[in-house]
Formats: C-alpha cells, sequence, structure tokens
C-alpha cells in the first residue's frame, strides 16, 4: 500500500476534519464512534415518565455505564469523560492536502459529560436555583480545567434535550467538547466581532442589546445580569439568544451574583418553552465563548443560543430542509410574533 493510501486508510479511525472548498468551512469527522457498542440500542429506550431513579439509565447514581465504569453514588453534579467520545486527546498530526481540494487534518480534542443531578426525571425548569448554580458552577470549573489544557482552542459547552433533537437518555446532562482548532460558527463570530469593533469603535452585542433594550419588541425575560431576545435574524421559529448585560468574553468572568442570575434566566426561558407547547420542549443549547489560546479577545462578548425546532404544536417540528439546506435559511414565524407568544406563557415550571 503506497504511503497516500496508508494516510486514506488513517481517516477510517481518527477523529479529523475535512474541508469544504465551496464554502469554506470544515467538517468535523469521528468515524471511531461507529464502534460504540450501545448506538442505536439507547436512542430506541424510552423510560417510564416520573422516576427520580432508572435502574436502566446509564447516566443514574451507581449505575453501570456501556463501557463497565460504574457511576459513583454522587448526589449533586457529577462529570467523566465520554466514553464513546467524538474528539480524543493524542489524535496523531494527520495531514491531507491534495491540490487545496481534498484536505483533511487530524483533530485532537476532550469530550466531556455533565449530569446536571442524581434525579432522572429532573430538567432544567424544574432545577432549584441551588442546583442550578451548582450546574453553573460545575459548567465554570469543567471550563477553567480544559481551558489551561496548552492545545485547547475552544470549550463548547452545550445540552441537547429530547428525543427531537438527538438526546439519547432523558436524565439531565450536557455535553462539554473541547477542540484544537475554533470551529466554523464560532470562527465567524469571532470574524464578525472583529470587523464591527474595528469599524464602530464598540462591541456588536452590547450595542444589539441596547437598541433591543430601547425597542422592547423581542425581549422575552431579563434580570439584572442577563437578557433573553428573540434575536432579530432569528431563524429557528421560537429561537432565543441569552446575553449578558455586563461585557466579557467566558463565564470564568461570573461574578457570584451572575452565577445565581445565569441559572435564574436559564430556568425562566425554558420554562416558557415548556409551556409554550404543553410539553417538555425540545431545544439545543450552547454557550459562545471567547477562543482559549492563551490570547485575549476583547471583542467578545458571552452569549448562548437556543435552537428549538416546534413550530405550531408538539406534533409540527420545523428542521432545515429543501430550499434551506440549499441556498438560504427561511422562516414563516417573525421574531416578533416569537417574542410575543412567549412572553405571554408564564415561567412556572411545568
Amino acid at each position: 500500500m503506497s504511503e497516500k493510501n496508508d494516510r486514506f486508510s488513517e481517516l477510517q479511525s481518527t477523529p479529523h476534519r475535512r474541508f469544504n472548498p465551496l464554502l469554506g468551512e470544515w467538517v468535523l469527522v469521528s468515524p471511531h464512534r461507529t464502534q460504540r457498542p450501545w448506538l442505536g440500542k439507547v436512542e430506541q429506550f424510552v423510560p417510564p415518565s416520573g422516576l427520580q431513579y432508572d435502574s436502566s439509565c446509564y447516566l443514574c447514581p451507581g449505575n453501570e455505564r456501556a463501557n463497565g465504569a460504574r457511576n459513583p453514588k454522587y448526589t449533586d453534579t457529577f462529570v467523566f469523560d465520554n466514553d464513546y467520545p467524538a474528539l480524543v486527546p493524542g489524535t496523531p498530526a494527520l495531514k491531507i492536502n491534495e491540490s487545496n481540494l481534498i484536505v483533511a487534518e487530524g483533530e485532537a480534542g476532550n469530550c466531556r459529560v455533565g449530569c446536571f443531578s442524581p434525579r432522572h426525571d429532573l430538567t432544567i425548569p424544574r432545577l432549584s436555583l441551588s442546583e442550578l448554580r451548582a450546574v453553573v458552577d460545575m459548567w465554570i470549573t469543567e471550563f477553567q480545567a480544559l481551558a489551561k489544557l496548552a492545545w485547547v482552542r475552544h470549550v463548547q459547552i452545550f445540552e441537547n434535550r429530547g428525543s427531537l433533537m438527538g438526546a439519547s437518555n432523558p436524565h439531565p446532562h450536557c455535553q462539554i467538547w473541547a477542540n484544537a482548532t475554533l470551529p466554523n460558527i464560532l470562527a465567524r463570530e469571532l470574524n464578525s466581532f472583529n470587523e464591527y469593533r474595528n469599524v464602530k469603535k464598540s462591541c456588536l452585542l452590547c450595542d444589539c442589546l441596547q437598541l433591543e433594550l430601547r425597542y422592547n419588541e423581542r425581549i422575552v425575560c431579563q434580570n439584572d445580569s442577563f437578557v433573553v431576545i428573540v434575536p432579530f435574524w432569528a431563524v429557528w421559529p421560537f429561537e432565543t439568544l441569552v446575553l449578558s448585560k455586563r461585557h466579557f468574553a467566558t463565564m470564568t468572568d461570573l461574578s457570584h451574583v451572575d452565577r445565581d442570575l445565569l441559572g435564574d434566566i436559564l430556568r425562566r426561558v425554558t420554562s416558557r418553552y415548556d409551556n409554550l407547547f404543553e410539553t417538555s420542549f425540545p431545544y439545543s443549547m450552547g454557550f459562545h465563548q471567547g477562543p482559549t489560546d492563551g490570547n485575549v479577545y476583547p471583542e467578545w462578548h458571552f452569549h448562548a443560543h437556543y435552537y428549538p425546532p416546534l413550530l405550531r404544536s408538539a406534533t409540527t417540528q420545523k428542521f432545515m430542509v429543501g430550499y434551506e439546506m440549499l441556498s438560504a435559511p427561511q422562516r414563516d414565524v417573525t421574531p416578533e410574533t416569537a417574542a410575543r407568544r412567549l412572553t405571554q406563557v408564564t415561567e412556572t415550571p411545568r
């Protein structure tokens, strides 16, 4: 086998990213994950509702996971390395470049799983404020630890809620992925922050926030530290953006009061989601924070995105299809209508 074929063969078992020259973007590929013994089986599992503990749940305290490891009998939050991660540390520095058209690079990373509670039946809206504070503290601890690794450039904390959004287990948990490179969306946001700062000499999201507060058309809820808006440019039907009122780049800059209020605002907006369609509302949510390469990013503004797929009812979904996949996003529900509907429902957890 030639050296070239050896390199292509290595792509079949190594986490890597491939360059799309049409869009100028990278695609993350994790071929080793197909070896997961529970792939598919867990996604078919629908646990009975209302169980505080489920003996068949691999995230509940004391239970065995797929790789044979056993969870401790934890009593608050619990974090562990993903048993079947999309990214792994020490990935070979693989590089392929054929005429700048077939381009691939090995991508090192670290994937962690963070359980919010030992209770199997809870969700963010149903956690107490003290329990949410423990979750925020856990996020900050994990972010700080991963950011200290010399090769890590970005830490993505995200939550997929509901099987509709690919969550294979209803136990309240999140994913924490560290990347050796800056992913596409973060790179595009960083470029926008930079361009705006260079022209306006101010922060893009700080200025956006001031406009939203002035017009009060798309604000869903707020507290002393955070505001939730349906962004003017929203694509998903009930997409929201969580903005810090104070300018900072990462959650390591959260004060003790901010930490409490971050939990509060997440609880309030997710309660509104649940009450909007009278269901346990599915979504993908994630924090966008400044890069962790050791440089200072004064242009970056801490924020979080919520992308929920429900459109008109708990059985009507809106995913990117057709024209949206091939040309540009399209939407029927205006951001103003979405904000109005979200503000009309209660924040009382279901």
